[in-house]
């Protein structure tokens, strides 16, 4: 809305609203809000090999993953101890041990680069409640000065009702003894 009209459509908008009004919405024009969606922000800058990167890792550090991989592990040695005759890959396994350390070689990398990205995600929203906490802080500090104004003032009207009584208490005095 404030973007559309123009300066004086703006003023005039305004004073035409009764003061409390105007109060509240030049508040929401000079402090917008701060909150926002960090993890779709986030989604927005990720590349599709990010996006591949935090799939493998979060498989790969699942228990499904770990089930069948043991499972496929078990086969492998079971099929080539016991069962052929004419084993692939006989004890001690070195196709396996190369297989294993060709998928560790490759699945540690993609996973330091997945916790990486989830590192500069904490950042961002580390950083995104560092702000709402600031402002927090601040709208409680305005808050906590227009709580203490308020009573500032009603101790002055307090006063000046005291006052004023003495002076009408002085004033039936004065009456009462003429």
């Amino acid at each position: 809305m404030a973007d559309q009209m123009p300066d004086a459509d703006q003023n005039a908008a305004l004073n035409a609203l009764a003061e409390r009004e105007r109060e509240l919405i030049k508040h929401f024009i000079e402090h917008p809000t701060i909150s926002k969606n960090t993890n779709h922000q986030f989604e927005q800058t990720q590349s599709f090999g990010d996006r591949v990167a935090d799939k493998v890792a979060s498989f790969g550090g699942s228990w499904p993953f770990l089930i069948g991989f043991s499972t496929a592990l078990l086969a492998w040695m079971l099929i080539n101890g016991l069962f052929l005759a004419h084993p692939f890959d006989p004890y001690p396994f070195i196709l396996l041990n190369l297989v294993l350390s060709s998928v560790a070689a490759l699945q540690a990398p993609i996973i330091m680069m997945s916790q990486s990205r989830q590192a500069a995600k904490d950042r961002l929203d580390a950083t995104h409640d560092y702000e709402i906490n600031l402002k927090s802080e601040l709208e409680i500090q305005r808050l906590h000065n227009k709580i203490d104004d308020l009573r500032e003032a009603q101790w002055r009207e307090l006063v000046q009702l005291q006052q004023e009584q003495i002076q009408l208490l002085n004033q039936i005095l004065r009456e009462r003894t003429e």
